[in-house]
This record gives structure tokens, C-alpha cells and sequence, in this order.
């Protein structure tokens, strides 16, 4: 059960070599979170990365999760849940592709949209019956500022994040009053692996930035999180641009 500070205690992150969310177990170890899962395709950044968090004080355990493999993801899943309560889910795994590439090669852009979209559904729903059954818990799913509009230089990645980020939305909207609190995170361009190399956008942020405003979302109970939060206020903007300017617009 989360303690009174509102930090879980048990959990569970769906993308276990993810920056953002092993910069989240992190921080939330270095709290009170005593029981960590991290879930992943078998690999020894999985395991450097549950050694780490052991090191940390957590009792960590791995699970193979392969967020393509839908029709696998109820049964490894319920081996999690089947060992006791899990306070917080992390959904945190997603991939960013490569446009260019990805509009010459479909079945790679649909990688993309299965990954991002049709395997983060699949778990979510899963997990949100688990909660549901608990009667308590949280859902964090990691979206993107990305999905706020769809942009020339990235509109597959944007789209999977669109879809997530309004099925996320309903999912909070069904659970309301389970007892089970979904919240959606937007960063924007953070400095990870996967940005590596690309032109850094305006108002760039890290993953322990993200995992600081997971902390406070979680701690006020949130439903939306912007990372930074003036994103929200850049984006409200962008929304309502004419599609002829923001064609052109440097974005």
C-alpha cells in the first residue's frame, strides 16, 4: 500500500531498460519503493539495470515482457500481480523509429504503431484489472508532447503517441472512482539513447526531470503531467495554428 507520503511501495516498470523509468525507480527507491519488477526482453542492460536498483536497497526482480508479443502479455503479467499488490505501474516502453526511413518501409512504421500503440493497450488493460481487483494502485503512461499534433518530421511516432495518449485518457476516465489513478505523462524532447543525435528541440528536458514530475503527479494525484510545464502552454498554442503556417513553422 503507498504510505503516507503517497510513494508506492511495490513497482512495476513496463520498459525496464528505460531511462525515464529506471530514473523514476530511482528516485522513488531513494524514497520509500522497496519492491521494483522490471519488465523486458531478457538482456544484460535488464540485468544491469535490476542490479543497480539492488544496490540502491530495492528487492528487484526482472520479467521477460515483450511489448510486441500481446497474446503473452496476460500471463506473464499475472505472475506479478499473483505475487502480492503492486502500488505503481510505469508504462514507459515505446520506440521512436526513423520517419524517413518509416514511410518507405510500412511494415517498420507499423513496428512503430504496434510497439507505441497495440502493445501498450494490451498491457494497460491488463494492468488496470489488476488494480481494479487490488482496489488501489496507479497507472503512469509516458505519452509525448508529440501526440499533441501531428508533425511533418515525425507524424508516425506522433500518431502512436496521439492514439495512446487518448486511450489513457479514457481508461482514467473508466477507472474513475475504482479507486485506480491513471495519469498521463507528456514530456517533451528528452535527452535519452533514443534522441541521441537528433537536433535537441526547445525546451529539452532529462529523464530525472521526468522522474521529478512523476514524483509530484503522483503525490497531488494528477491526470496530466507536462515535462517541462510550460509545454502546456507552448502546445495549447501550436493546437490552434492554421495547418498552411504550421506547415511552415520550424517544429
Amino acid at each position: 500500500m503507498k504510505d503516507a507520503f503517497g510513494t508506492p511501495q511495490s513497482l512495476l516498470v513496463l520498459g525496464g531498460t528505460s531511462e525515464i523509468g529506471l530514473a523514476t525507480a530511482r528516485r522513488l527507491v531513494a524514497r520509500r519503493t522497496r519492491t521494483v519488477w522490471l519488465a523486458g526482453r531478457p538482456s544484460p542492460a535488464l540485468d544491469a539495470a535490476a542490479a543497480e536498483l539492488r544496490e540502491l536497497g530495492a528487492d528487484v526482480h526482472t520479467l521477460a515482457f515483450d511489448a510486441l508479443d500481446a497474446a503473452s502479455h496476460e500471463t506473464a503479467l499475472g505472475k506479478v500481480f499473483a505475487q502480492g499488490d503492486i502500488d505503481m505501474v510505469l508504462l514507459a516502453f515505446g520506440i521512436l523509429g526513423d520517419q524517413v526511413r518509416d514511410e518507405g518501409a510500412p511494415l517498420a512504421a507499423v513496428r512503430v504503431a504496434q510497439t507505441n500503440y497495440t502493445g501498450a493497450v494490451s498491457a494497460s488493460l491488463i494492468c488496470a484489472k489488476a488494480l481494479q481487483t487490488q482496489g488501489h494502485g496507479s497507472l503512469v503512461v509516458l505519452s509525448s508532447v508529440a501526440g499533441e499534433r501531428a508533425r511533418r518530421a515525425n507524424f508516425i511516432y506522433g500518431s502512436s503517441k496521439a492514439g495512446l495518449d487518448a486511450f489513457t485518457q479514457g481508461l482514467g476516465d473508466a477507472l474513475h472512482g475504482s479507486g485506480v489513478h491513471v495519469m498521463v505523462v507528456r514530456p517533451g524532447f528528452v535527452r535519452t539513447k533514443m534522441t541521441h543525435g537528433l537536433p535537441e528541440a526547445p525546451l529539452a528536458t532529462t529523464p530525472e526531470a521526468v522522474a521529478e514530475a512523476i514524483e509530484t503527479g503522483l503525490r497531488r494525484r494528477s491526470e496530466v503531467v507536462w515535462v517541462p510545464g510550460s509545454l502546456r502552454v507552448v502546445m495549447s498554442a501550436l493546437r490552434h495554428v492554421p495547418r498552411p503556417i504550421f506547415r511552415r513553422l520550424p517544429v
